[in-house]
């Protein structure tokens, strides 16, 4: 990344609109974003090895403000082995009352999403994984100095991590999200970024999955990613009926570098596996509030009978915000998915005769204006040269 970063339009209004949730959980802090009606089901974000909860925030700004879905965003936590992050995450999952779960991860965030609908089937409804793998051999043979992974200095934990982006020429989309991640890895710590590399190379791999291939999508960028060919096609070969959703570019953050193709994926697979988005349930946030501060709790909270108990000693800062935007006008509840895409491909087309037309009238206004003023300073001049003749004969 060159130069200083400046953070996204986007991003600074999605920070100031969504709070961002900090609760202990045990020996645990976890740190992430919920927005959307409690009565859907939520969708969490797990980010890859370099990702924070932030990065997932245009699926947030898109899926809850606008369309209705409920989306959680989480960083993975200080864990040091895959049963840790299980039960670390079963205890996250509980805390903020939640049990039936639709996950979508990427990368590293991807591999932990299958460990855990392996081990916790009846809490996993559906995925999505989109560059991801099924084992960490690869990555345990390519860093022989994991034993000490935990006293290497955080600047040489960075420059690790970020060693895995490509570096080189980009699209402006595809640079822009690379520079947005590059923040992120700024931000971590060095115990949150040796836990992660650990994750990464600890022995493990997926096993069989009760969930059927069918309430599976994966996503895969066809131009590059830091995770090999060869083991996300390992990944499809297991689920040979999953749904694909191939992305023509994107590089290794589509989230953030294709958000619209992303989004409208997501979409899709949540429809597809029968989530049903509330536009109607969508708060405002009055004017002048901040919306950054968590406020009662939400009435409509999901009502399952296998839902496990809350746990003891919970802090008293709230899980969720109360505080939610209007929907925008084009995601109304009456017009289907097809619909939505038509209207806005029609509103970002403007054929030439329309622009003539919507422009044709303030071009000959200021021609006539120009003109005008040309011609009042030509006559000026020509009765001024007139009155001095007169004056010397």
């Amino acid at each position: 990344m060159k130069g200083a970063f400046s953070a996204p339009g986007d991003y600074i209004y999605f920070k100031s609109q969504v709070p961002l949730h900090k609760i202990p959980i045990g020996t645990k802090q976890w740190r992430y974003y919920d927005f959307g009606p409690k009565v859907v089901p939520p969708l969490i974000c797990l980010p890859g090895t370099a990702g924070t909860a932030d990065v997932y925030y245009k699926q947030i700004m898109s899926l809850s403000m606008k369309v209705g879905y409920r989306v959680i965003s989480v960083d993975i936590p200080r864990v040091w082995n895959h049963h840790e992050w299980i039960q670390a995450f079963e205890k996250f999952l509980d805390a903020i009352d939640v049990h039936h779960i639709h996950l979508y991860g990427t990368s590293l965030g991807g591999f932990l999403a299958q460990l855990f609908a392996q081990h916790r089937p009846r809490r996993v409804r559906s995925l999505i994984l989109s560059n991801s793998f099924l084992d960490t051999r690869s990555f345990s043979a390519a860093m022989p100095w994991a034993p000490i992974v935990s006293w290497t200095p955080s600047f040489l934990l960075k420059r690790y991590v970020l060693t895995g982006i490509r570096d080189g020429p980009h699209e402006p989309f595809i640079a822009d999200s690379v520079d947005f991640v590059v923040s992120q890895v700024e931000t971590l710590s060095k115990d949150d970024l040796a836990s992660r590399l650990t994750l990464t190379v600890d022995a493990a791999s997926v096993g069989a999955l009760l969930l059927s291939d069918s309430f599976i999508t994966i996503m895969d960028t066809n131009d590059y990613c830091a995770i090999p060919q060869h083991l996300k096609d390992e990944l499809s070969e297991r689920y040979p009926e999953a749904r694909r959703a191939y992305l023509k570019s994107g590089g290794d953050f589509p989230f953030l570098s294709r958000p619209d193709e992303v989004n409208l994926h997501l979409q899709l697979h949540l429809r597809r596996v029968g989530v049903e988005a509330r536009p109607d349930l969508v708060r405002g946030i009055p004017k002048g509030g901040s919306g950054g501060s968590p406020g009662e709790e939400n009435d409509g909270k999901e009502d399952d009978p296998d839902d496990p108990p809350k746990d003891d000693g919970e802090p008293s800062e709230g899980p969720s915000t109360d505080s939610q935007l209007h929907p925008a006008p084009e995601s109304s509840e009456s017009h289907t998915l097809d619909d939505q895409l038509l209207k806005n491909a029609r509103l970002c087309h403007l054929d030439h005769a329309d622009v003539a037309m919507l422009y044709l009238p303030r071009v000959w206004k200021l021609f006539f204006l120009r003109s005008l003023l040309t011609y009042s300073g030509s006559l000026y001049i020509t009765l001024n040269c007139c009155r001095k003749v007169r004056h010397v004969v």
